[in-house]
């Protein structure tokens, strides 16, 4: 039996629980690529995202996946907008992709 207020007609077996090796390499190359074009250091993007050096290094190299906190974090140091780690896939549309970024934000 599920447990009590479970929403039960969602298949959560159906959604994947683990990015793509291809979006997590996007990611990388999306954070790495910011980074170097502002002329940022790992250590002075990780203390001004408030996160260790290790572990961004860890998330660059692709050792550690990042949450969307984390992202977020990253996004501010860097001063651009969190979009920029999600590209709109193909057939859904900008506003549903903002509708389900909202989603996922609220949901932390």
């Amino acid at each position: 039996m599920y447990p009590a207020g479970m929403n039960t007609s969602i298949d959560y077996y159906s959604f994947p629980m683990e990015p793509s090796r291809e979006q997590l390499t996007y990611v990388i190359e999306q954070i790495r690529g910011v980074r170097t074009r502002k002329g940022v250091s790992q250590l002075e993007l990780s203390l001004k995202a408030h996160l260790s050096q290790s572990f961004l290094a860890s998330i660059e190299t692709g050792k550690k996946q990042p949450s969307v906190l984390t992202l977020i974090k990253i996004a501010q140091a860097l001063n651009v907008s969190p979009r920029i780690f999600f590209p709109e896939p193909k057939g859904v549309s900008r506003e549903q992709l903002k509708d389900e970024i909202i989603s996922l934000l609220g949901s932390l």
